[in-house]
């Protein structure tokens, strides 16, 4: 979707005639020395086949049609063996880094809030053989401590590197690391401890202080709690029993042992390395059981799509560790050689709200080549550097839409544009570090505005990916000279999939011009199950009369002719309107979601209504302009709250919904604007920023009885 301007149309003709000299004059020098030639013609080939001729084959990537990729390395079928091979390969080059805190500051806001600021210094880094040293030594010490191999362990923990030195240390003593979301509310985390019956915690300061002390009490079988920055001020307020040490007194353990561990104690492919818990979009979290062999093939196929991925690599991480994204993420990073730098949201960039005016945010210091991203993240830097590019001054603004326009154009076709890049783009590019190479997106749809905001401004492929706890995290992924938008690519090399009939949502995988029906994920990476939940297993997953194992999705696709599917529908997203009409509520959603004035937005249906409704998190600028503009005044709260504003707000979302070709039936006919942002403390969005659609339907209850009337 190209960007309006408002240029004089004879102005426009000159601008118009000066590119096509530039185009014609540097497209010979183009075409002698760029490579895009090579990635033109991979953009036209054909991705991924059916392995047979009959309705709902299976597809699976040109480059493993007759064998499905497993391993990484001849010989390591397990995360240990994975790991000592890298450190063997790259003994003494960086592995994990952290940034030292300089300074800590109080800052008080207009309002009263204080906010806690930072000043960071550099990273300091720990190598191959460090980052291998602690891990055995944290192993050997959680022995010390009564850890037996094939039992639980939890950790709860923000992302950083000792997160990752205790999963190491996990996997190479067959403990089964249980994972659970640093912003999970109590009842979810109590119900995953005694779940999975762990008697040991890994945790840190602050969320020992913040969580664990207020639901301590309800884990009965705790027995040690482990904080990997040391011990905080006070923790008398814990129960008689439960001892706490921090992770270096363990590590002092185990390294005071010396024995290593026994060759016995070493896992096979077949056993269970992690019990993740999902972040419960559709209710109490379920622990997925993920073997050694299911990451190992899941982290191979992921590989495969990063092209010259290596030492040179440094990669970001700043997702929840406790998502299969960012953990399969950092293990492909860890496996190939390249650096992980640490940081999280607050920290991430400049403008971070941990950040200190004036001081750098991590993404600057570290300029990483690697980054992954969910697209909640994605859609905020495109609404704020749209919202700055507004901002300009109307030869700015206009220079840049000009240069958008054309880079488009131009991405489109397969070229590249290095004039663009270097004095429009640059600027933009630094908001990132200005060296990425490759993002990869994934944990829900991207949409295609925005992926095309980030291949332009961002000057570099964004790779979308589909896949899920229960395939691993592998599925799918884009190849970066893939520069469509709305799909998702072909299956990895780990994995085939094949698309089953729906026939209440009509979806046949016989339909012309592209089969659809609902995915379904087959291969190693296919996950064994959830944890003491033998009947949605069984519901879930299903194995073939070749014995091969299946992932029944929930989620609608269609392949195109060149192997790449494309995501398309959900079934738990359907709901039949009370005139037989069906309505996608994540098709809406996508549609509106990319507004100036929408921050966020859950569609809701009934089938007892004939009409569609929602919620919506405005944009507090954009909205507070609109009532400007319409006479009203008021608190922030009374611009929400007020029936006028709902109504201006709806005209805005019907003019785009019908921009967007939506049904009439599918348009909201009324809507709820919310004062409060929804993120994963409140409970109404997941981790991933997904839509938990059930808490939201409670929270928003009295307004839907309204809405309805």
């Amino acid at each position: 979707m190209k960007l309006k301007h408002n240029i004089n149309p004879v102005l426009l003709q000159f601008i118009n005639f000066i590119i096509l000299v530039y185009s014609f004059v540097t497209y010979i020098p183009w075409y002698i020395f760029s490579g895009s030639r090579q990635a033109i013609a991979k953009a036209k080939q054909v991705k991924a086949k059916p392995v047979n001729n009959k309705p709902g084959g299976a597809y699976r990537s040109v480059n493993s049609l007759h064998c499905l990729a497993s391993v990484l390395y001849p010989g390591c079928d397990t995360l240990d063996k994975v790991f000592k091979y890298a450190k063997t390969k790259f003994k003494d080059k960086k592995l994990l880094g952290t940034r030292e805190i300089l300074k800590e500051e109080d800052e008080i806001q207009p309002s009263g809030k204080v906010f806690k600021k930072v000043i960071l210094g550099k990273y300091t880094w720990l190598s191959y053989e460090d980052v291998y040293v602690k891990a055995v030594n944290f192993g050997n010490g959680l022995a010390v401590l009564g850890q037996q191999p094939k039992t639980n362990i939890a950790i709860f923990c923000e992302t950083r590197a000792e997160w990752m030195i205790a999963a190491q240390a996990c996997f190479m003593c067959n403990y089964q690391l249980v994972t659970l979301y640093a912003t999970l509310g109590g009842p979810a985390i109590v119900h995953g401890l005694n779940e999975t019956e762990v008697t040991t915690i890994i945790t840190s300061k602050e969320l020992m202080q913040t969580k664990l002390k207020e639901i301590v009490s309800q884990v009965p079988r705790l027995r040690h709690i482990i904080t990997v920055d040391g011990k905080p001020t006070t923790w008398s307020e814990f129960p008689k029993g439960v001892i706490v040490h921090t992770m270096a007194s363990v590590q002092a353990m185990g390294a005071k042992t010396g024995t290593g561990n026994k060759q016995q104690a070493r896992p096979v492919p077949s056993d269970i390395a992690v019990i993740m818990y999902t972040s419960g979009s559709t209710g109490v979290p379920k622990g997925v059981m993920i073997s050694h062999c299911n990451i190992i093939a899941g982290i191979t196929g992921m590989a495969e799509r990063i092209p010259n991925l290596g030492e040179k690599d440094i990669y970001i991480g700043y997702l929840p560790l406790a998502h299969v994204l960012e953990l399969s993420a950092e293990l492909v990073c860890l496996s190939h050689g390249c650096r992980i730098g640490y940081s999280s949201p607050q920290t991430l960039a400049d403008q971070s709200s941990k950040i200190k005016k004036g001081s750098k945010g991590d993404v600057t210091t570290l300029q990483p080549t690697l980054m992954a991203a969910v697209p909640e993240i994605m859609d905020r830097i495109y609404k704020n550097v749209m919202n700055k590019v507004n901002e300009m001054t109307s030869f700015q603004r206009n220079l840049f839409i000009l240069a958008y326009n054309y880079k488009m154009e131009q991405i489109s076709k397969g070229y590249t544009t290095p004039l663009c890049d270097s004095l429009i783009f640059r600027k933009v590019r630094m908001l990132l570090g200005g060296k990425i190479r490759i993002l990869l997106c994934g944990g829900a749809p991207l949409s295609a505005a925005t992926q095309r905001f980030m291949n332009i401004c961002f000057c570099c492929p964004v790779g979308q990916g589909y896949g899920l706890t229960e395939s691993a995290g592998a599925g799918t992924i884009t190849e970066v000279w893939d520069y469509t938008t709305g799909r998702v690519g072909a299956p990895l090399v780990c994995c085939e999939i094949k698309l089953l009939n729906w026939e209440e949502g009509g979806y046949y995988n016989t339909d012309k011009p592209y089969p659809r029906g609902e995915i379904l994920i087959g291969g190693q990476n296919v996950t064994v199950g959830y944890y003491k939940n033998e009947v949605r297993t069984k519901k879930d997953f299903t194995v073939d009369e070749n014995g091969q194992r299946w992932l029944h999705t929930g989620d609608i696709g269609e392949f195109h002719q060149d192997g790449c599917l494309k995501i398309i529908d959900r079934k738990k997203d359907l709901v039949k309107l009370q005139a037989g009409e069906y309505v996608s509520l994540g098709k809406v959603e996508a549609a509106l979601k990319n507004l100036p004035l929408v921050d966020n937005i859950c569609v809701y249906a009934s089938s007892f209504h004939s009409y569609v409704i929602g919620f919506v998190v405005p944009n507090q600028k954009e909205l507070a302009e609109l009532a400007r503009k319409k006479g009203f005044k008021g608190t922030w709260e009374e611009i929400c709250n007020s029936p006028e504003m709902e109504k201006e707000a709806l005209k805005v979302l019907a003019e785009a919904a019908k921009a967007a070709n939506l049904e009439k039936f599918e348009i909201p006919v009324k809507i709820r604007l919310s004062p409060d942002p929804w993120t994963p403390e409140t409970g109404l969005v997941t981790d991933a920023f997904k839509l938990k659609r059930k808490e939201l339907t409670a929270y928003y209850q009295t307004d839907i009885d309204r809405m309805y009337g």
